[in-house]
């Protein structure tokens, strides 16, 4: 009898100690969710001192407009006219029937791009696709044009083309209205230009709640790799549609001595993105790192061309791309 007693005490200690370390699952409600998403914000991301905004204050503003009454689409209004106070095209709050999304960063900016005219002026009926690249060669000249970094990029292929284009004066490397995707593919094309190992980037991570705990800034290196490297001129094409990892590629590119980057400004977007899911299933991410150039600038909000040019009207409407004459030229000489 003692027994059978000491066995149901030992049994109901087992279970309440088990239910003491289980954590309730949050609480799928309007105010749960939002504070949720206000409190991982708060301690993950990445740019509230250098874009100078008070998170508390933003707190003070919306918390009073959420409440457990009201419906999955006012609740969806609210928090992205929150996050848009951030001012980041990595921003982003997914509810399945709307997407969030903040295009500061390019909207108010010249197009300086127009495939129409590359299409019928210099690509012609001539051109190549090798992959994910358009290539032609244009007056001894080598011309790549990359729509987006998030089709995989096979290193034989950007091999090939670089053995292709070894006898030409130079090469364009057009990325403009790039809007990112994977990292991955950044070093791949990058690593074919470079002569040696490089400094080209810092990178800085999160290692605490508050905003400005970060790590000391990271070097990252880019070595040359693959059959062949292109020493030759190189002029690499943006404007403010090159983002993301587009806007990493750039910065890379920049930091190699035969490289020069016309056109305009990139859209920026220096802050690696994580995702994160509230309790009610909607899915959200948020930029959560900084990258730096070998000069410590901040290039979450773009990094400006070696030579700034614009499309000029008066040649679009003659069908000439502005931007690219002015690489071509550039590599002529």
């Amino acid at each position: 009898m003692i027994t059978r007693v000491l066995i149901i005490i030992i049994t109901l200690s087992l279970t309440a100690c088990e239910k003491a370390f289980i954590e309730k699952d949050p609480a799928n409600e309007p105010v749960e969710n939002f504070q949720i998403l206000w409190e991982t914000i708060d301690k993950k991301y990445s740019f509230f001192e250098y874009k100078n905004i008070n998170w508390d204050s933003i707190y003070s503003e919306y918390r009073p407009r959420v409440h457990n009454q009201m419906t999955e689409r006012q609740l969806f209004s609210v928090l992205s006219e929150m996050l848009h106070h951030l001012r980041d095209g990595h921003v982003n709050l997914d509810a399945g029937f709307d997407i969030s999304r903040s295009w500061e960063w390019y909207k108010d900016y010249p197009a300086n791009f127009n495939y129409s005219i590359l299409r019928s002026s210099y690509l012609k009926n001539t051109y190549e696709e090798k992959g994910p690249f358009v290539t032609q060669v244009i007056d001894s000249i080598g011309y790549i044009y990359f729509g987006s970094f998030t089709k995989r990029v096979e290193p034989e292929i950007i091999d090939n083309i670089i053995e292709d284009f070894s006898d030409l004066k130079g090469i364009v490397f057009d990325v403009r209205s790039n809007g990112g995707g994977f990292s991955t593919n950044v070093e791949i094309l990058a690593s074919r230009f470079a002569d040696k190992e490089r400094l080209v980037a810092y990178n800085l991570f999160k290692k605490g709640p508050g905003h400005d705990e970060f790590t000391d800034p990271q070097p990252v290196h880019l070595s040359p790799k693959g059959s062949e490297q292109f020493l030759k001129p190189v002029v690499v094409l943006t404007n403010r549609r090159s983002y993301s990892a587009t806007n990493d590629f750039a910065l890379k590119m920049s930091a190699l001595p035969h490289v020069t980057v016309v056109g305009d400004t990139t859209g920026g977007g220096g802050g690696t993105p994580i995702y994160k899911e509230l309790p009610n299933g909607w899915t959200y991410r948020f930029s959560a790192t900084i990258t730096l150039a070998p000069d410590k600038f901040n290039v979450e909000h773009g990094i400006p061309p070696d030579i700034q040019v614009d499309m000029r009207q008066r040649d679009i409407s003659r069908g000439l791309d502005t931007i690219l004459e002015t690489a071509l030229e550039l590599i002529q000489q």
